[in-house]
């Protein structure tokens, strides 16, 4: 009975079994059960309603200010033995760290101490800001200044070693995030920061820029973190933007790429590369719905209409729409009222609309003050059109100083052959425009480059000036065409004794032109900060009509607006950040430590952005 049975009863125990081992599975699974975080409220204006910016919190919205300490080497005894015992033993360590004085085998090296013993080198500061949602690669200008506690007198003909930069506050040790960025090269002394007595050549050498010497090593996250979390709006968010940025042929991904309910990534797409800051605007701005663009691009109007204080915000919504959205921009175009009038012709210069540019010239050569620059600079990326050339070459000639800069930095960017342009060397650019109203003009961004505006600039006669010790001397007679220069480069060298043409544009190329057999035109060889210290003397002694001008501060006036940003301790994007090791760089001979670029570079955040060494005095805004 019992052997007839068992058949039966094994199957009976393995079911049971099996049902045991189901219910401790389902009350593991009650056990951990997942809380939603709450919605974040939003105060959006009625303007903004329906777009990503309406729904989501934007990371990576704002410039990052970015710093770190440096070392710049090729200073002629104006460096400083001392330094901040934390910060001198923070670089003492990463140098060794990354293999200065290690022998090579390639010849004698210099050992780390030596060089931070040496008055011929300094520690600065270096900080800069990063346009929003900046790729990889993206290069930018950065300033370099003394650092507090030492005792560096100049950084004139100073060279800035590869340096790391990051976001945070400016410390040593373990705490600090991951660099983002890097900055090297020449540095350019402004000839007229603090200079408060004019009758003299004295310049403030303590602070200089690196111009285009900035470089992300990392892309800036730009990440939208859902208001209120949702599967389905956070779909439909993402396929908003692909729809309008879809994957461009070099582009990885897809432009933005959604993680979950709470998280959407965006990648800035390589056409806007050059332009991260706009797009990550235009992002904002993006309709979620995407329906009859007619009729929002319609109600966008109507809106700015009742409430012109949403003029900005209107006109990047137009942008955002696209070329479909021009219907409703054009009938704005000769609106009466001048902010939503200037809404629409800045939606339609952005949209590339040919039917804009009569107006938009209109406006730069009658309008209001605080908008015939901007006007202008609408012009700069609009396509080919001749009317756009020959509507601003009269304003070469206009009296306002800002007007006339800003159509020449337009005309030269459209490659309106207008401006004559020449290199000296790889060193700097020399423009030159026709005007009524001489003038010379220094770039303190992008390319170095002077500008002389009046093609027949001439040195005023007579002309004695002694400069730099008496290390340059300028001298010419009344009604000689030329000048007789005495430059000596260092003490004890051998002077150079020339003569150069009385024309300007001639004198500046012959200042920074360096002989050599390939190129033997006379010259004197001076970098592009010498070169312009040199005019500035000319200047001081009243030697050149028009005057000379310097471009703004703009890393100044950029990190003075993102400060708020620049003083909290963390950023949301970089607060997963960690310090991670590079590789150690081999070691230098002596003979190449002039053009060295070790990465020694640390930490950076901010230490008052405000130092003795800002200056305001004879710049023009840009």
């Amino acid at each position: 009975m019992r052997v007839k049975c068992l058949p039966i009863l094994i199957p009976l125990c393995c079911l049971a079994l099996g049902s045991c081992t189901n219910i401790e599975k389902a009350d593991t699974g009650v056990a951990t059960k997942r809380v939603e975080r709450p919605p974040i409220p939003l105060d959006v204006d009625p303007i903004m309603r329906g777009t990503v910016a309406s729904e989501t919190i934007v990371m990576g919205y704002q410039p990052v200010v970015v710093r770190g300490y440096g070392f710049v080497t090729g200073l002629k005894g104006t460096g400083s033995r001392t330094a901040p015992a934390e910060v001198r033993q923070y670089i003492l360590r990463e140098m060794m760290r990354r293999g200065i004085g290690e022998d090579s085998g390639s010849g004698p090296t210099i050992e780390p101490e030596a060089l931070l013993t040496s008055e011929d080198a300094a520690i600065v500061i270096v900080e800069a800001v990063i346009p929003a949602g900046a790729p990889k690669h993206t290069r930018f200008d950065v300033r370099v200044y003394a650092a507090p506690g030492t005792s560096t007198t100049s950084l004139e003909g100073g060279t800035l070693w590869v340096t790391d930069l990051r976001p945070g506050v400016l410390l040593v040790g373990s705490r600090t995030t991951r660099a983002i960025a890097e900055a090297q090269g020449p540095i350019i002394i402004n000839p007229f920061a603090d200079d408060a007595d004019r009758s003299q050549t004295m310049v403030n050498q303590l602070s200089g820029r690196v111009l285009n010497g900035g470089d992300s090593i990392r892309e800036l996250p730009i990440k939208l973190v859902m208001a209120t979390p949702s599967h389905s709006r956070a779909r439909l968010i993402t396929s908003a933007i692909n729809s309008n940025y879809p994957r461009e042929p070099t582009q990885r991904g897809e432009t933005a790429i959604g993680h979950s309910g709470e998280l959407i990534t965006v990648a800035v797409p390589p056409s806007w590369r050059d332009h991260s800051d706009e797009f990550v605007e235009l992002l904002r701005h993006t309709s979620v719905h995407v329906g009859p663009i007619d009729a929002t691009a319609s109600a966008i109007k109507s809106a700015l209409t009742n409430n012109p204080g949403a003029a900005r915000s209107a006109s990047l919504r137009w942008q955002a729409l696209g070329k479909k959205s021009l219907a409703s921009v054009r009938s704005l175009y000769d609106y009466p009222e001048e902010q939503p009038r200037f809404a629409a012709l800045q939606a339609g210069a952005r949209l590339d609309d040919a039917l804009v540019v009569p107006h938009l010239l209109a406006m730069a050569t009658g309008g209001s003050t605080e908008l015939r620059v901007p006007c202008i600079k609408l012009l700069r990326r609009m396509s080919i059109n001749p009317a756009i050339d020959l509507g601003l070459r009269p304003l070469l000639n206009d009296s306002d100083v800002d007007v006339r800069l800003a159509a020449y930095e337009v005309l030269r960017a459209r490659g309106d052959l207008i401006v004559h342009s020449q290199m000296v060397g790889s060193k700097f650019r020399i423009d030159v425009v026709p005007s009524t109203f001489p003038m010379i003009y220094i770039s303190q961004t992008g390319d170095p480059s002077i500008t002389v505006f009046d093609d027949e600039l001439k040195v005023k006669m007579p002309l004695h000036v002694r400069a730099w010790g008496g290390d340059l001397l300028f001298k010419g007679e009344i009604g000689a065409d030329s000048i007789d220069v005495f430059y000596r480069r260092s003490f004890g060298a051998t002077p150079i004794v020339d003569s150069v043409s009385v024309g300007v544009p001639e004198l500046i190329r012959f200042l920074g032109h360096k002989t050599d057999a390939a190129h033997p035109a006379p010259g004197l060889g001076m970098t592009f900060s010498q070169t312009i210290s040199a005019l500035h003397a000319l200047n001081v002694n009243g030697s050149l009509t028009g005057g000379l001008k310097m471009e703004q501060d703009r890393i100044l006036a950029a990190i003075a607006t993102a400060g708020a940003e620049a003083e909290r301790s963390d950023r949301p994007e970089f607060i997963d950040d960690e310090v991670l090791p590079t590789e150690a760089q081999p070691s230098l001979p002596a003979s190449m430590v002039p053009g060295l670029t070790p990465q020694i570079g640390v930490s950076a955040q901010p230490k008052p952005t405000t130092d003795p060494n800002s200056a305001t005095r004879d710049t023009v805004p840009r």
